[in-house]
């Protein structure tokens, strides 16, 4: 007999009782980043409401479950413990003491090594996995977001004079992109660093997390640390509608490449998104997502929090977007969250850092699907 789906009906489902978690926290604008973003998706920043549907089914249905190494995204989800046993109820399918247990095993299994036949088993023992459907659909689009370097200074001069700034203590009634561009926070102390790329500054604010490389070699990572309040609007959709870039053609590579060859209209195009990001300093490792702890290149996952709850294991099912022939099946972990990743299936994927995580990151927007991993005692919904 086929699983009847479960619409979820819990509070962890609905997007008006997830709380967040971490202040500041990864915007992946898209990336939304909101990526639309920021992630991600530079061409995307609207989406029907979600009604998801999760449907049990057996490992044997996640194409290429056995070929995985699901020991490296094992790493991942333990470190998520600690963050995910400290979310509020509210936005966590299910009481804490239920994913205490897996999480407890999950630690001891990172502790002695356990190698991808001991991880494959744990997941498969411990985890009943769900397929996420969409008023039947299962087939969502997944975007990508890396972290970038830009080269700046701590202090401003005639070649580094673009700002980063520190969120406002006072965050009400804030100015746009454009006031900003304008001088709306000049004489309030808020800048953070300088860079030498207004276009560099824009995109950091679409990845939501990056590195600032200093004259003397030195980097300093930056991350979230707030919005202002305006509506994202993703630039590539305005430059498909006036005919400078063809729909199938947009990315961060053809976007980047227009801004470079028109640079009398970059401002207004760039203003045209009249959101703005803030930025903190990150003294960790590595960019920090919306859950607290640092993304883990290629098995981090930036989802809708309205539909998926962070620090879940997600088998993804997509395909690699330098080479669509082929496909990506591996077990991710929901650490982030993106402005502009709205949908019952619809994921970002940190890629890293370095030339080769930007490329894929910029050209990805891969049909997929996924499935969610919950204890066995922890039904959707709960």
């Amino acid at each position: 007999m086929t699983p009847r789906p479960v619409t979820p009906t819990g509070n962890w489902w609905q997007p008006a009782a997830l709380i967040e978690f971490a202040r500041p926290r990864h915007t992946a604008y898209v990336l939304l980043l909101a990526l639309g973003l920021s992630g991600c998706s530079l061409f995307s920043d609207v989406t029907d409401v979600p009604r998801p549907d999760f449907t049990p089914v057996s490992f044997t249905d996640l194409t290429g479950w056995a070929g995985d190494d699901q020991s490296q995204a094992l790493g991942t989800f333990a470190k998520s413990c600690p963050r995910l046993l400290r979310l509020k109820a509210e936005a966590r399918p299910g009481p804490a003491v239920d994913w205490a247990d897996v999480c407890q095993k999950a630690g001891q299994l990172v502790r002695v090594g356990a190698d991808r036949d001991a991880a494959q088993h744990f997941f498969a023992t411990e985890f009943v996995a769900h397929a996420i459907t969409d008023r039947g659909v299962d087939q969502g689009l997944f975007t990508g977001y890396f972290e970038p370097d830009l080269r700046g200074s701590l202090t401003r001069t005639e070649k580094y004079r673009y700002p980063l700034h520190r969120m406002p203590q006072d965050s009400s009634d804030l100015p746009t992109r454009s006031e900003i561009r304008r001088g709306a926070l000049d004489g309030k102390k808020l800048e953070l660093l300088w860079v030498d790329d207004p276009v560099d500054a824009f995109f950091l604010s679409i990845q939501g997390s990056g590195r600032v490389v200093l004259p003397d070699g030195t980097a300093i990572r930056v991350g979230f640390a707030g919005r202002n309040g305006h509506p994202y609007f993703a630039i590539g959709r305005a430059l498909v509608d006036r005919g400078a870039i063809p729909a199938e053609k947009v990315s961060l590579q053809s976007i980047r490449k227009w801004l470079a060859e028109n640079p009398d209209q970059t401002d207004a195009v760039m203003d045209l998104n009249k959101a703005y990001i803030f930025f903190r300093r990150i003294r960790t490792g590595g960019p920090v997502g919306a859950l607290g702890v640092g993304l883990t290149p290629e098995r981090s996952l930036a989802i809708d929090r309205g539909v998926i709850p962070l620090g879940a294991p997600i088998w993804l099912e997509t395909t690699d977007p330098l080479n669509p022939t082929r496909p990506i099946r591996r077990l991710m972990v929901t650490q982030d969250t993106g402005s502009a990743i709205k949908g019952s299936v619809r994921g970002d994927v940190f890629w890293g850092a370095g030339a080769l995580a930007r490329e894929r990151a910029g050209r990805m927007k891969q049909q997929g699907r996924y499935f969610i991993l919950l204890p066995r005692n922890v039904p959707p919904g709960s």
